[in-house]
């Protein structure tokens, strides 16, 4: 009976244009072919309720076809568009002014659009083969919606590619890839996604999702804004800034299959080098003018930011004196040294979060020389002063500090290492290679919705854990806390000595997190070994690399360029004796 009700269905299938239907257990009709489900069925009349009437065989649309059901017409540069947008949208929430969206933000990727050659310029590069239309109701009630017009109005006329280059004023193709089959644009949600994955133009940087968020730190760096690079890096991590699979924000009207797979989604946690460097590519390629001044009263400026990470590691706050004056030793404190400015001949870039731990990093070597040895005999001698003078303001022992920060450490190193384990990268909207394999796709994703959810009811629903508001913060340090006492309050007085009308450091000596910095054409400074290192310099290391998000080489870079700075006259004096002693030999 299913068989014949089924041939009785005479439409032909929007897909595969083909007349091969069966019927689903839900008596709607799908396509033998290609698997496509429609909203038509097949009803049964009952004459058990309606009594003295025929069983009727009726096949009519339960519900109006939408007009987008197929999706919209949209351009790859509308999608990273919708993604900028809900990134500045979560900024806004975690309290950046609402002028980074509206201003800076929608200003630099209005100069990318046309830097790139996709809008507001006079010859747009287009989509070749498929007409884009407007994105009709994206991004309601913001001035980006209007903006969108701008990118979409132009509809092409002509489908040969040679007469869209015969005339400057019609919009450029995509230059296609030799060889590339004519019907491959099928393959994309959106008009141009086979064309702009195979897009390659010297000169243009092409915008990836992990460009989004360098668009966005330029925007917080142009506003200078309480948030630095790491910390947008960890609000990524806390799913509070859109990122891993960000296309799940795009209305669903934008089809996102085939090609725009590899254009938008992520499979890997954003890399701060990675976004650091993008940063500048990006900057450089928009031909952005000098940023505003980072003075002393800027949250990005050394002193502010070392204050902040003395808290952050529970450290006494007497050390920002230490730290102010190796800021003003080194120069790193100045106007001209920390403002970023692209356009510059000898470009000056500055990791500002990294920059100021490295600060730190250095006065604990100037206080305690980290060689598994000093550090130790001085807690030594702090431990007994405490015992002693038990009423007094405590010194600081590096000891006790060791062993609480540590403890503290570990734990929050083990819970971010679950939290990542756990992560589950699979998108709440499932992604297939074509419009064909839609219904599989979805499929799939309800089958492991339901063992999901059977799987959660048998070993029992876990309580869920409030998620905590954002916080600059990521250790929390009292002195109620008995098992992570705090030591922001301790004293540095044996450690220190006077001089004349000065206070100098009773550790006189002093050791070069490295000698030799490696080549011009090699991309790193310096290479870093553990092994080479005391274990206390690698503690020091491990817990600010983790808090910034970064690898411990990078911090050992930073920490190396910093000493190269504040002791130029020591490494002088070994490159000369090094030279001699090449001069020797031969």
């Amino acid at each position: 009976m299913d068989q014949e009700e089924a041939q009785a269905f005479t439409d032909r299938c929007s897909q595969c244009d083909a007349v091969s239907w069966g019927l689903t257990d839900e008596g709607k009709y799908y396509c033998t072919s290609c698997h496509n489900v429609t909203d038509r069925s097949e009803e049964i009349v009952s004459t058990a309720v309606i009594p003295n009437t025929k069983i009727n065989s009726i096949s009519r649309g339960l519900k109006k076809r939408s007009k987008h059901e197929k999706g919209w017409d949209w351009c790859v540069c509308e999608g990273f568009q919708c993604i900028l947008y809900h990134q500045a949208q979560a900024l806004e929430a975690l309290g950046v002014g609402p002028e980074l969206k509206n201003e800076v933000l929608h200003n630099f990727w209005k100069r990318y659009l046309q830097k790139s050659k996709q809008a507001y310029c006079k010859n747009p590069v287009r989509p070749s083969r498929r007409k884009a239309k407007v994105l009709e109701d994206s991004l309601q009630g913001s001035d980006w919606c209007s903006d969108l017009e701008l990118l979409s109005d132009t509809t092409c006329p002509f489908e040969s590619g040679t007469e869209l280059q015969s005339d400057p004023q019609i919009p450029k193709s995509f230059p296609a890839t030799k060889g590339s089959p004519k019907s491959a644009y099928v393959c994309s949600g959106s008009v141009d996604g086979v064309e702009y994955s195979e897009w390659k133009e010297k000169g243009i940087v092409k915008m990836t999702v992990p460009r989004t968020l360098a668009l966005c730190y330029l925007s917080l760096l142009w506003q200078r804004e309480t948030i630095t690079l790491s910390d947008l890096l960890r609000f990524v991590e806390e799913d509070r800034i859109p990122y891993v699979n960000a296309f799940q924000l795009f209305p669903e009207e934008m089809k996102v299959y085939g090609r725009d797979k590899g254009i938008f989604t992520t499979e890997s946690w954003p890399d701060y080098e990675d976004i650091y460097k993008n940063m500048i590519e990006v900057a450089v390629f928009l031909d952005l003018p000098r940023f505003p001044d980072i003075s002393e009263d800027c949250y990005l400026h050394p002193n502010t930011l070392c204050m902040k990470y003395l808290l952050e590691v529970n450290l006494p706050e007497e050390m920002h004196s230490l730290t102010c004056q190796v800021v003003k030793l080194t120069g790193i404190g100045e106007v001209d040294f920390l403002t970023f400015d692209p356009i510059a001949k000898m470009k000056r870039t500055v990791k500002y979060d990294v920059q100021a731990v490295a600060v730190i990093v250095v006065v604990l070597k100037l206080l305690f020389l980290l060689d598994d040895k000093l550090e130790w005999s001085y807690s030594d001698l702090a431990e007994a002063y405490n015992e002693e003078h038990r009423e007094e303001k405590p010194q600081f022992d590096f000891r006790k500090w060791y062993q609480v920060m540590k403890r503290a450490f570990d734990e929050k190193r083990r819970k971010w290492e679950e939290s990542r384990a756990k992560y589950s990268w699979k998108t709440r909207r499932p992604l297939y290679l074509s419009h064909v394999d839609k219904s599989v796709a979805y499929k799939k994703r309800e089958m492991v919705e339901n063992l999901q959810k059977q799987f959660s009811a048998l070993v029992g629903s876990t309580p869920m854990v409030e998620k905590k508001g954002p916080s600059s913060f990521q250790f929390n340090w009292t002195e109620e806390d008995t098992d992570s006492p705090c030591f922001h309050g301790h004293s540095l007085q044996g450690l220190l000595m006077t001089k004349g009308q000065s206070l100098i450091t009773k550790n006189s000596l002093y050791w070069l997190s490295t000698q030799k910095f490696c080549k011009s054409y090699c991309k790193h400074v310096t290479t870093y070994e553990e092994s080479n290192f005391s274990l206390s310099y690698q503690f020091i290391l491990n817990i600010f690399s983790f808090l910034l998000r970064i690898k411990t080489s990078t911090l050992h870079e930073e920490v190396s360029l910093l000493e190269k700075k504040l002791f130029e006259k020591k490494y002088n004096e070994s490159k000369k004796r090094s030279g001699s002693k090449k001069g020797r030999r031969h």
